[in-house]
């Protein structure tokens, strides 16, 4: 059973600036984020995801279209006066304040009762893992404890909706993928609707229940991070999340015919010329001799400890990218190697540009 709406955009402009000099930062923006879901909006900057967030929370008016809760219109309520909270890229702590003071300050200010406030404190401190700190000063915390402070501050409440403006980006690598966990633990106990952007695709793939991909202002696709990656539905979409082959060719009788002569088993209604994207762990690298195969070259390769990326050129100078799995004492295929390489079935997909 699909949850229920809890936030929706319907037919959302943005413009700032006014007359033929004005700039739509979002252009007719519809979405539905579901209760108790984990959604991102992801692109690149620019591309109007933190605009959205911040209509969400009352930051920003829409000049047209409406923002709804619940079903309720609250495109000109202002943020105090909405169920939602924001956990800012820079945290905004209080430095001051110890780190269940920060915590609990919301709370007060709402004149909540002080034995509340100190139940939900200790229960916040419970959630994010920090009772040890619970009376160290905020500056003198680590960025990701400082995180954490931020999030329990926001989650205290009990909001219905927590934004999120891409909390993570100050954060070294290590920390930052032990978040990304932590995040999503996070939501799964509260049960609260995360809205979290991000021009990080490795973020959208592995939080998100949903992802919203934008560019300049649309919405190009949305869905989640597993059809978001085998299914894009334009090029954009293909390339902005994972790495992609692009191999133009025309249609023939029985798939797409590349520029080195070799056919791809794909199906298109389209005619003519056209892209075949292909994801790199999709191209198999066979031998030189395999029948059917289709001849190439290795140009170049790049070792990731994990995986190593052949970088491989077609006879009529196409490059493709293969990943392949790397293996203990396997000698790696050096530049000039005669290779031929083949493509999983139904990997092959003809996308709009």
């Amino acid at each position: 059973m699909t949850a229920p709406v809890t936030i929706a955009a319907r037919n959302v402009v943005k413009a700032f600036g006014a007359g033929a000099s004005a700039v739509r930062a979002l252009d007719d923006v519809s979405v539905d984020i579901r209760q108790g879901e984990f959604f991102t909006l992801l692109g690149p900057s620019g591309c109007g995801k933190t605009t959205l967030l911040r209509l969400i929370a009352g930051f920003e008016m829409p000049t047209e279209g409406q923002i709804l809760l619940d079903g309720t219109d609250i495109s000109t309520l202002p943020p105090n006066k909405r169920p939602v909270n924001t956990v800012f890229q820079s945290y905004a702590l209080f430095p001051h304040l110890t780190v269940a003071q920060n915590i609990g300050f919301g709370l007060q200010m709402q004149g909540r009762p002080a034995a509340e406030v100190k139940a939900t404190t200790e229960r916040m401190l419970a959630l994010v893992k920090l009772e040890a700190l619970a009376s160290r000063k905020t500056s003198q915390l680590s960025g990701g404890q400082q995180q954490r402070v931020a999030l329990a501050r926001a989650l205290a409440p009990k909001p219905k909706v927590l934004l999120l403006d891409e909390p993570l980006s100050a954060l070294d690598l290590k920390l930052r993928k032990e978040m990304q966990i932590e995040l999503k633990r996070l939501q799964l106990e509260t049960g609260i609707t995360f809205v979290f952007v991000t021009h990080d695709q490795e973020e959208a793939l592995t939080m998100s229940d949903r992802i919203g991909v934008m560019s300049h202002g649309k919405l190009q696709q949305v869905g989640t991070p597993r059809d978001i990656y085998v299914t894009p539905v334009n090029r954009f979409v293909a390339s902005f999340i994972g790495e992609t082959n692009f191999l133009p060719g025309t249609t023939v009788a029985g798939g797409v015919k590349l520029g080195c002569g070799a056919v791809v088993d794909t199906k298109t209604a389209r005619n003519g010329t056209v892209t075949v994207a292909i994801r790199p762990e999709q191209v198999r690298i066979v031998a030189a001799t395999e029948a059917g195969a289709i001849p190439a070259t290795v140009t170049n390769l790049v070792y990731f400890g994990t995986d190593t990326h052949y970088h491989l050129s077609l006879s009529d100078g196409a490059e493709v990218v293969a990943r392949q799995q790397s293996g203990a004492g396997e000698d790696m295929l050096q530049p000039g190697t005669a290779v031929a390489l083949r493509f999983a079935p139904g990997a092959a997909q003809v996308l709009e540009d």
